[in-house]
This record gives structure tokens, sequence and C-alpha cells, in this order.
């Protein structure tokens, strides 16, 4: 590491002296495992250590009980980091050789799949570090650190945007654990949308008018609307056809559903007044965008009127697709190559054989990916994503990150977690193990995090980049779609946090599970 300068050795020295305090403070985050807007110990977790490091933290930034926005420095360039901290409903895992939720959790409890865990202490290593140096150099930057909740759901970064809280920042830096090490070129994430239905039941004595003579019997007889239950079903339904039908065979897209609450059922002689089905989708058009949801929103009508019922619409997020920045993305891409590709311990090496055994395979001598120990270049990863797409398709998947890059130049970097070649999925609960194993992850985190403060560093003490940074940033966002030269939903748009997220509530029962409800639908249709 010749190369660095003063400020980036200060800032490589400062995750080092941190690391193992940040590693107990990863194994935390790890253990509190808490899904999307509900991430209360975590977001406290984060503002009580920002705190401690001399950070100015706004707490519920937002409208967001779990979001927060630190700032350190009040001169010189800005730049922004995050931390995500949102487990996953339904994969909790042990740290151990085999399959297990953890003890004392629900058997569907959250857990961790993608490393949100590491990713936000990997990023505050970052910021502290780059915090440290800047504050024993003297150099003037200003180090902005958000706590970004509900990322499994786009949630908060929107938010955020609409609110104005990206506006003031100069470059930003987006980091994450995954199966490879590589900062993205050109091919980055699509757009995502995601809207909540809600059908009640409209009032029985409005369905059928029958002559008293033959409803006299209660209402085991009487005859009854067939209700919110039903216009789920026939909405889950008609929007399967339809979807075969909403776009060319073509290109990576995706429509997704899932059920945010229980019918709330309590006679099985009345029908049910209550049901709510969220959609998600991703596409790398607009115009795709828009024709889904207009899709979505006769079908939820139709259904509506079939069972009975009025339905409501609500926004839960709308993200614009990102911007692209070759200036910021081969400075990180440099200091990946300075810095690593991460290593791991024996100790690793032995618990991912004990899961080929365990998995039916012969343990081998080097189980993981062959990504895990390279630095894949970002124009080869271009190469494999423009493989398997069209040529008119210059986006795929998603991720809320993407809504900074319309406020400033923006990298997005990856570092590589081990990740098993039998069964390369992240979301598989055997790679799931290792995020509990502080031997598997914290060489992860700790790569990235000194890659993002090198990288930071290298922005505040290099003026042409931070020039050619920002002339490429105002002539990519002046040539794009006006439509996304502003954040998608209003400035008054309010964050879905009293929507039927699950959350888990100390009861006399012990530690439980609750889907607490709102009367926030959103708009009639």
């Amino acid at each position: 590491m010749s190369g660095l300068s003063e400020a980036q050795r200060s800032a490589v020295e400062a995750v080092d002296e941190i690391s193992a305090e940040l590693s107990e403070f990863h194994m935390q985050i790890w253990s509190l495992a808490e899904p999307a807007w509900r991430e209360y110990r975590s977001a406290r977790l984060y503002v009580d250590r920002l705190r401690e490091e001399g950070f100015e933290v706004e707490e519920g930034s937002g409208g967001m009980p779990t979001a927060f926005a630190a700032r350190w420095g009040d001169s010189g360039p800005a730049i922004g980091m995050y931390a995500e901290y949102d487990a996953s409903p339904g994969y909790s895992q042990e740290p151990v050789p085999y399959r297990s939720p953890r003890a004392g959790f629900h058997p569907l409890a959250p857990g961790f799949t993608d490393a949100h865990c590491a990713l936000g202490v990997g990023a505050l290593a970052g910021a502290i570090a780059t915090k440290r140096a800047l504050e024993r150099s003297g150099i003037p930057g200003q180090v902005r650190f958000f706590g970004e909740p509900a990322e499994k759901v786009s949630g908060s970064k929107v938010v955020h945007a609409t609110k104005g809280y990206y506006d003031d920042l100069d470059a930003a830096i987006s980091y994450h654990p995954f199966f490879h090490t590589c900062v993205r070129w050109d091919y980055q994430n699509a757009m995502y949308s995601a809207v909540i239905f809600t059908f009640e039941t409209l009032p029985d004595d409005e369905w059928v008018q029958a002559p008293p003579s033959i409803t006299s019997y209660g209402p085991q007889s009487a005859a009854k609307p067939p209700g919110a239950l039903d216009a789920l079903g026939l909405m889950l339904t008609a929007t399967k056809y339809v979807k075969e039908s909403l776009f060319p065979h073509m290109g990576l897209w995706r429509l997704n559903e899932s059920m945010p609450n229980t019918s709330q059922a309590t006679a099985d002689n009345l029908p049910i007044r209550f049901t709510q089905i969220q959609y998600s989708w991703s596409s790398p058009l607009a115009e795709l965008q828009d024709s889904i949801l207009d899709a979505l929103k006769r079908n939820a009508r139709h259904a509506a009127g079939i069972a009975h019922c009025k339905v409501s619409m609500r926004w839960v997020s709308r993200t614009r697709p990102a911007l692209v920045n070759h200036a910021m993305a081969a400075t990180v891409n440099k200091y990946l190559h300075e810095l690593g590709p991460a290593t791991f311990s024996e100790e690793v090496y032995e618990h991912a054989r004990a899961l080929e055994a365990e998995l039916g395979f012969e343990p081998s001598a080097d189980p993981f990916l062959r990504s895990v120990h390279v630095i894949t270049e970002p124009q080869e990863w271009d190469a494999i994503q423009r493989s398997k797409l069209p040529p008119w398709q210059e986006c795929t998947g998603s991720d809320d990150y993407t809504e900074y890059s319309w406020h400033a130049p923006v990298a997005r970097v990856f570092t590589a977690k081990p990740t098993l070649h039998a069964v390369g999925d992240i979301f598989h609960w055997a790679n799931n193990t290792m995020n509990g194993i502080p031997a598997a992850i914290d060489p992860t985190w700790i790569y990235g995090g000194k890659t993002l403060a090198l990288s930071a560093l290298e922005y505040f003490e290099n003026p042409e980049l931070r020039k050619e940074a920002r002339e490429e940033f105002l002539r990519r966002r002046d040539n794009a779609d006006e439509r996304f030269h502003s954040p998608l939903l209003p400035a008054d748009f309010k964050p879905p946090i009293d929507l039927p997220w699950p959350e888990y509530v100390e009861t006399a029962r012990g530690l439980s599970w609750q889907l607490p409800t709102t009367q926030n639908f959103g708009e009639e249709l």
C-alpha cells in the first residue's frame, strides 16, 4: 500500500483499531434480526455509536422511526454512506453446519440472508475511519451517514430522497456484501414499485334483498356477500392470468405478490371484512412499470366489484433506475485491488466442509465459489449481464440505493462473503450460517469498510476526481429521462410504517409476533 496518502493510511489504521469492537457490534445486530420497518433496537445501537463518535444524529429522519441521518464536519465536500439492518422473515438460522432456526425464536422468525448485518457495520467502519482520518489530517470534508431501514421492501431511501436528505451530498458510496467482489459499471439496478391493495367488504344488506320468510332462520341461512377474502382470491388469480400478457417474453422483469396480514376471521358464518395483498414489481422501463400498475388497478376494481367490496391502494415504494458514474466506480475499483480480496481462516473452511457433508456432497479442498477469491472487473460483470439480456435492456434487478444516484455521483461496490460452490444461492440456509460466524463475515465487512474509507479520502484529496465525477453526473442526469430528475413519489409521501409489517412483541407468552393494523389504506379506487 505504498501509494496511499497519509490520511488514507490513517483510515486503514482506524478500521483496524475498531474492528474488534465492531465485530461485537455486528453480532449484536445479527442477534436482533429485526424485520423491515421494525428495526427499533438495531437503529438505537447505530445512533448511540455514532453519537459516541461525535456525529450529530437526527433520529426518526423522514418520519421513519427506525431511520436516522448523521453528520460530521462543517466544511468541505460532503460524502454519503449508509447502513441497512433489516432481516428477512422466515430465514432464521443458527451458525451451525445443519438446518436449525435460532433457539428461542419462532421457527419463521427473521434472519439475515444477504448480510445486511455486515453491510451496515462495514459502512459504519468506513464512515468512522473517514471521519477520524479527516480529523487527524485537517483535510476539509464532511461525512453523512444514513440509517436506511426496510431495504427488503425498498422502503427508506425513496422517503429520504423525497424529503431532501440527499440534496446536499457531493458524492456517495453504496456498499453491500455479496457472492463476489466487484464495482458496478454500466449494468446497475432497474426500477422498483410496490403497492398494497386493501379490500373491505361492503354492508351485507346491500348485497341481496330477500323476503323475511327466507331470512328468518338467522345468519346461518342468510345470503351473504362473497367479501374481502374472495376479492383477494380473484385479484390473485386474475393477475396470474394477466401477467402472461403484460410484456413480451424477453428481458428480465418480475411481478411478485405477498399477503401482509391474516384475514382477521372470527366466525365462519360471517363474511370476512378485510384483506390485503402487496404487489412488487421491477423492470427496466418506466412504460412497463406504468402498464403493470394500470393492470393491477383494473384487476383490483373488478375483483372488488364481483365480491361486493371497496378497494384502496397505497404506495409502499417507487424507485428510479440507477444513474451510472464511471469516475466514482473506477476510484473504488482501484482500492478494491489495493486492499483485497479478503481471505478467510481454516476455521471457515472447516465449517464449509461440514456444510458440504450435511448437504450430501463430498467435502472439498475449496468449498467456495471462485468469485469469493478474486476481484471481478466491472467490465467482466457487464459482459456477463449483457450475455443474458436483450440489447435494449440496460439495467436489471432492484435495490433502492439507486435513489442516491440522482442526487450525487455514486459508486456501488460489493465485497465477497463466503458462499458455497455447492449451493451458490446466497439465500440458502447453509450460506446464511456464515453471517453469524465472526471468522467468516468479519473479513468481508472489514475489507468493505477500508475500501469505502480510502475511496472517500481520495475524493476529498483529489479535486480532479471531484470535478470529473460531478461533470459526468450532470451530463448523464441532463441526458436522462426528465421523469427521473425528481423522486417518483411526492414530497408529502407518508412512509408506510403503520402498515401491518410483522414485529417482535414481548407479552405474557414471551417473545412473539404481532401484525399491527392501520386505517390508512391509501386512495380508494
